[in-house]
């Protein structure tokens, strides 16, 4: 959060020094559906300070939030300026600005999925996301003697997407850059790096920040668009420099652990660091902490499963990061970052899984409890000693970051 609050204070200070008209911020204005108190606090700072700077402000759910949070209080924000998505119910209607070139519509359209299209047009064939969007925008006609901005958060063909998105298969989710034809300017979020798709004004802004190592090489930046006239528009960048930036580093044990190598480099930066020894480094971790390096455990195994783990025995790590990233700590139990699976979606999942009679681990902190143990996982169970039981009411009280499948070859 650190690193956030200081990029959105340095966004701020970017407007304070380049004056603009409104400001729009495309999805995903959280990581996840129930975002932490803190997340929340901040979000509330940064609309804030935009609202005491006069600015209207534009925004609209992303696929990482949860579309009936983000809209609540939308139409007591309204009078202060601050415009928010709402559920989507139907064609996202303008909202106009003006200037000495006359009126702005500005539409606000949150993350689509065919579900949610199909539930305002239950009797039209859409099934795919193309054909949701395709719906919606032909139900949605801007004037076009007046300039349109659309906000949207979408994957459109042809992007350059990398691993902090959530890949699906086979692209179900792309969606046809001709959709957009109809509108001036398209502000797009959901895809981290900043790129135009096809035309210069069908853009994605891109993150302020770098979210996985597959961005260390990018550029990060704010986008300023100029509409003048009807059919003019200017686009620039300002860039971002973070607080910690997202490195890689590559080379042999000896270079890498050698101090001269950082003299003058920031070395208080998030590092990816890939050795190229070829041979084991005899005591490797004990030399990495002789010369202060913090020594961490990346596993898919849970808190809860690591004392079984005996190859560990004896080893000083300094932190954890277990269950995949999910559930993060240090060695004296300080907590530095969780992402629990929502109720809800465990709660989709429920159905299928006593239908199908799988045998699956719902892996809290602390704990790993089966809905039925069968010959798949039952030398695993036993081993950890673990048992069966109400997992529906498990997850009612219980935060889940994993679940462990024991499934047959067919499945």
């Amino acid at each position: 959060l650190d690193d956030q609050r200081y990029i959105l204070e340095q966004i701020l200070s970017l407007l304070d020094t380049h004056p603009v008209d409104a400001v729009l911020l495309a999805g995903d204005l959280y990581d996840k559906p129930v975002p932490p108190a803190e997340a929340v606090r901040l979000l509330d700072w940064f609309l804030t300070a935009l609202s005491a700077r006069r600015l209207p402000v534009f925004a609209i759910s992303g696929n990482h939030d949860s579309a009936d949070r983000i809209a609540f209080g939308a139409a007591l924000l309204q009078n202060s300026r601050v415009y928010v998505s709402p559920v989507f119910s139907g064609a996202p209607q303008p909202i106009c600005l003006a200037d000495e070139h006359g009126p702005v519509d500005v539409y606000l359209l949150p993350f689509l999925k065919p579900a949610s299209v199909r539930h305002v047009w239950p009797d039209e064939p859409i099934e795919s996301y193309n054909d949701a969007l395709a719906w919606v925008l032909d139900h949605c006609s801007p004037d076009p003697a007046r300039r349109s901005v659309l906000v949207a958060h979408q994957f459109v063909a042809g992007a350059a997407s990398c691993e902090s998105e959530e890949p699906s298969v086979g692209g179900i989710d792309w969606v046809d850059a001709a959709l957009f034809h109809k509108f001036d300017y398209v502000a797009l979020g959901h895809l981290h790096s900043p790129q135009k798709v096809g035309r210069d004004t069908l853009r994605y802004c891109g993150t302020p920040l770098k979210y996985s190592f597959s961005e260390a090489h990018q550029h990060k930046s704010i986008t300023f668009v100029d509409l003048g006239e009807k059919g003019c528009v200017d686009i620039s960048t300002a860039p971002l420099t973070p607080l910690h930036d997202l490195r890689e580093l590559r080379g042999s044990y000896m270079e890498l652990t050698d101090r001269r190598n950082y003299e003058g480099t920031a070395v208080d930066d998030y590092l990816h660091i890939t050795l190229t020894d070829e041979q084991d480094i005899p005591d490797a971790l004990a030399r990495l902490r002789k010369n202060g390096v913090k020594t961490f455990i990346a596993t898919g195994r849970p808190p809860v499963h690591l004392p079984y783990l005996h190859a560990l025995d004896g080893i000083p790590f300094d932190g954890y990061v277990t269950m995949n990233g999910q559930y993060c700590y240090l060695a004296d139990g300080e907590l530095l970052y969780t992402k629990y699976i929502p109720a809800a979606s465990l709660q989709t999942l429920l159905p299928y899984i006593e239908k199908e009679q799988l045998s699956v681990g719902f892996v809290g902190k602390d704990l790993c409890r089966f809905n039925l143990i069968n010959d798949l996982s039952r030398d695993f169970a036993k081993k950890l000693e673990l048992g069966a039981g109400d997992v529906a009411a498990l997850i009612q009280h219980e935060d889940i970051y994993q679940l462990s499948a024991f499934l047959p070859p067919e499945k």
